[in-house]
């Protein structure tokens, strides 16, 4: 890249998914993943084994120690512990209803936790972009709320009750139902998908543009490289940069799985209370 303006796509490759691992290039290492069964592991696969591995590692031995009825004791256990209640009290009880939110707060915090966790490890060196970053993994995020929604609402009101229910009660005399009634079921259902598209899509675009910038902040100390006037200062100005947007993708990190876990809160609140 020396001399040459910064090269997009060679720069969205690190921050995207891929088969290799780029170690620091004077170890002249490249870690290629392996196949296994035909099936070839990425970047994103690793990076998310880890992240559910960490989850089993921090949570299992909380959930015994609060299971055992004695106070967990520790710094870091209190802090889970403070993230854990914090969010069931003020996010997902108000959003939900003190009478269902417990059925839901497993999955919930599961939610937050591995979005958070993802986000993060973005964020350490050479470890991988953040899953959080591609689409594959947010679609399949925002599908499990789908199915939770959908699952929860036809469970308690019965499937043909659900979909029905979709549709706001308005009293309408019989003329005009029978035209407003299905125009405003397809809205409403129609509305339903988007909403989660639209969650899938919003945290894909949040990760994956701030480890963009960080990537093309750093890309211009290369660019610059055969000019050594001109390279000092770029360095220091990119480095300092990058500094700063790593100090507010951190921040964006939680953000993004507090506002994840929210809205997927507050849809299955509005599936368990019906117009």
């Amino acid at each position: 890249m020396s001399g040459e303006l910064v090269n997009m796509g060679e720069l969205a490759e690190h921050v995207s998914d891929g088969t290799a691992y780029h170690l620091p290039e004077f170890l002249g290492i490249r870690l290629e993943l392996p196949t296994i069964c035909g099936f070839q592991v990425t970047r994103f696969m690793v990076v998310e084994v880890v992240v559910a591995l960490l989850m089993i590692l921090f949570f299992v031995p909380l959930a015994v120690k609060m299971k055992s009825g004695r106070p967990v004791r520790g710094r870091f256990w209190n802090l889970l512990e403070v993230f854990l209640l914090y969010l069931r009290n003020e996010v997902i009880v108000p959003s939900i209803g003190k009478k269902d939110a417990d059925r839901f707060t497993p999955f919930l915090w599961t939610v937050f936790f591995f979005v958070l966790f993802c986000n993060l490890a973005g964020l350490v060196p050479w470890f991988g972009a953040s899953p959080t970053g591609a689409l594959a993994t947010t679609a399949v995020l925002a599908l499990a709320t789908f199915v939770v929604l959908i699952g929860s609402g036809m469970r308690k009101f019965g499937v043909v009750g659900f979909w029905v229910g979709q549709v706001p009660q308005m009293d309408l005399p019989l003329v005009l139902a029978i035209f407003l009634k299905p125009m405003l079921f397809l809205i409403e259902v129609l509305g339903l998908f988007i909403k989660h598209v639209v969650l899938a899509v919003r945290l894909l675009a949040n990760m994956f543009a701030g480890h963009l910038v960080l990537a093309v902040m750093l890309g211009f100390i290369a660019a610059t490289a055969d000019k050594l006037v001109l390279w000092i200062g770029v360095t220091f100005a990119s480095v300092l940069m990058s500094v700063c947007l790593n100090l507010l993708e951190l921040f964006v990190a939680f953000l993004q799985a507090y506002i994840f876990m929210f809205l997927s809160s507050i849809f299955i609140g509005m599936a368990q209370h019906q117009h």
